[in-house]
C-alpha cells in the first residue's frame, strides 16, 4: 500500500459514476476514492478491522475508476497491494478459508478442470434442481453451480504448431489458458485459424498452466509470481517472442508480468523480452489478409473490464467486427458497467454479482442482438447465467469464433456462440 499513490487521490468524485458497487448501493466506503481513505487510514496506523477488509472484499477490481480518474490515480495497484494485505493480516472464518481454498486449488489447474469434465456433465440437469437447495447451505454453491457452463462432449486438442495459411507474416505463440481451455476449447480453436489464415504460424505450446491472473487479482502475489515465471519460461522455450491472448483477465496480468516480478531483475527482464498482445489488439496491428464472408448477424458487443478498463483494448475487437460485411455492432447501455464476474468475484460475493448480471442482462435484452460477443469466459458465463434466469434466448460468442466463421464462410447463427 503506497503512500504517495494514496495521496494522488483527490476525492474529486469523477470515480462514483463509474464504479457498480457505488451504483448498486450508493455507500461512499464502497466507491473508489472511499476505499483510498480507508488505505490512508490503515497506513496511519489503523488496524485492518473486519469491516474495513469488507469494503475491500467488495470492490470487483473492474478498473472502470482507472480511465475515469483525471488525477491518473492508479488504484489497480492500490487495490491488489491492500488485497494482499487483507489476506496477510485478516483470518478469514473457517467456511471462506474452505470455500477459497476449494477455489484457488482448482481454477488455476487445468488437469484439475479437466477431471471435472465428466462429474459436471454428468450433473448437468441435476445442478439446476439442486441450486436452490445449495443456496440455502451457501449462496457461493448455489452460484458456482448455476455459473458452470455446459461441458464440450470432447476434448480439443490443439497442435504444438499450426502452419500459417498462405505468406507468413508472423510467428506467435498462443497461451491456452485455465478455464478458456477446458470449459471453452472452441474459443482456443478458432483463435489459432483465424491466426494461421491471417498469415501467422501459431506455436501452442503443450503442459501451459496458469498465467496467475486469478491470484494477482485476489492478493495472492507470491503465488501469482509463481504461476507468471512458469509461464515466461514455456513461452521462453518456443522462441516466440509475441504471445497472443484471447482472455481479458489473462491479457491483463500478463502485460503486468514485469510489475509483478520487480523484485527480481532478472526475471523482470525476462518478462519484458516477450510481449503479450490481446487477440484483437495483435490483428488490429496485423492488418486483415484474409477474405471476410458474410455474416447476416446482429451482435451486441460486450467491453470485458479487464480488456477495456485495464488494457484498453476498446477499439479493435469492434473494427474488427464492423469489418465482416453484413454484420452490425450494436453497443450495450452502460457498456462499461462490469456483469459482475470480476475473476472469482460471482463466487466470493455472490449476491452482488448477481445484481450487477442481472443488470447487465437488462441492458443485453435492451439491444434485441442475435448474439453476444465476449472476449473473457467470466463474463460469457456470468452474463449467459443471467440471461438464463430471464429465459432469454442469446447465444454468447468470442470475437474470434465471430472472425473464425466470417472466414470460413458459416454464414449461421447456428454455427457460432456456446450453448443458450
Amino acid at each position: 500500500m503506497d503512500p504517495e499513490l494514496i495521496g494522488d487521490c483527490v476525492h474529486c468524485g469523477f470515480c462514483l459514476p463509474a464504479c457498480p458497487t457505488y451504483t448498486l448501493w450508493g455507500e461512499e466506503m464502497d466507491s473508489p476514492r472511499g476505499r483510498i481513505h480507508l488505505m490512508k487510514q490503515h497506513v496511519e496506523g489503523t488496524p485492518m478491522t473486519q469491516e474495513m477488509a469488507g469494503h475491500f472484499d467488495a470492490c470487483l477490481g473492474c478498473m472502470a475508476c482507472v480511465p475515469a480518474c483525471p488525477s491518473g490515480v492508479r488504484y489497480d495497484k492500490l487495490i491488489e497491494s491492500t488485497r494482499a494485505e487483507v489476506e496477510r493480516l485478516r483470518r478469514r472464518p473457517v467456511a471462506d478459508r474452505v470455500f477459497r481454498g476449494l477455489v484457488f486449488g482448482l481454477f488455476p489447474y487445468p488437469r484439475r478442470l479437466r477431471a471435472l469434465r465428466v462429474p459436471l456433465r454428468a450433473t448437468q440437469g441435476l445442478r439446476a434442481r439442486a441450486r436452490p437447495l445449495l443456496e440455502r447451505l451457501d449462496a457461493r454453491l448455489g452460484a458456482m453451480a448455476e455459473l458452470a457452463p455446459p461441458v464440450p462432449r470432447r476434448r480439443v486438442r490443439l497442435p504444438r504448431r499450426v502452419a500459417a495459411r498462405g505468406r507468413r507474416r508472423a510467428t506467435v505463440g498462443m497461451l491456452t489458458g485455465c478455464v478458456q481451455g477446458e470449459f471453452f476449447p472452441g474459443v482456443n480453436a478458432a483463435t489459432v485459424r483465424v491466426l494461421a489464415l491471417e498469415g501467422c504460424d501459431v506455436v501452442i505450446p503443450p503442459g501451459q498452466g496458469c498465467c496467475g491472473a486469478l491470484s494477482v487479482h485476489s492478493g495472492r502475489p507470491l503465488e501469482a509470481a509463481r504461476f507468471a515465471r512458469r509461464t515466461i519460461e514455456t513461452f521462453e522455450r518456443t522462441g516466440v517472442r509475441t504471445v497472443v491472448v484471447n482472455a481479458a483477465g489473462c491479457g491483463s496480468s500478463t502485460k503486468e508480468y514485469a510489475e509483478l516480478l520487480s523484485g527480481d531483475p532478472a526475471w523482470a527482464d525476462r518478462a519484458r523480452a516477450l510481449r503479450f498482445a490481446d487477440l484483437a489488439e495483435f490483428l488490429a496491428e496485423l492488418g486483415p489478409a484474409a477474405e471476410r464472408h458474410p455474416l447476416p448477424l446482429t451482435v451486441a458487443y460486450h467491453d470485458a473490464c479487464h480488456l477495456a478498463h485495464a488494457q484498453g483494448v476498446r477499439d479493435q475487437p469492434r473494427a474488427l467486427l464492423a469489418a465482416v460485411p453484413g454484420l452490425t455492432v450494436k453497443e450495450i447501455p452502460e457498456g462499461s458497467m462490469c456483469c459482475g464476474s470480476a475473476g472469482t468475484y460471482n463466487l466470493f460475493q455472490p449476491e452482488a454479482a448477481r445484481e450487477l448480471g442481472d443488470r447487465k442482462a437488462d441492458r443485453v435484452r435492451e439491444v434485441g442482438a442475435d448474439l453476444l460477443v465476449s472476449a473473457n469466459p467470466g463474463c460469457t458465463m456470468q452474463i449467459a447465467a443471467a440471461m438464463r434466469r430471464r429465459g432469454e434466448d442469446i447465444r454468447v460468442a468470442h470475437t474470434a469464433e465471430v472472425l473464425d466463421a466470417s472466414l470460413r464462410g458459416l454464414a449461421s447463427v447456428g454455427a457460432l456462440g456456446g450453448p443458450r
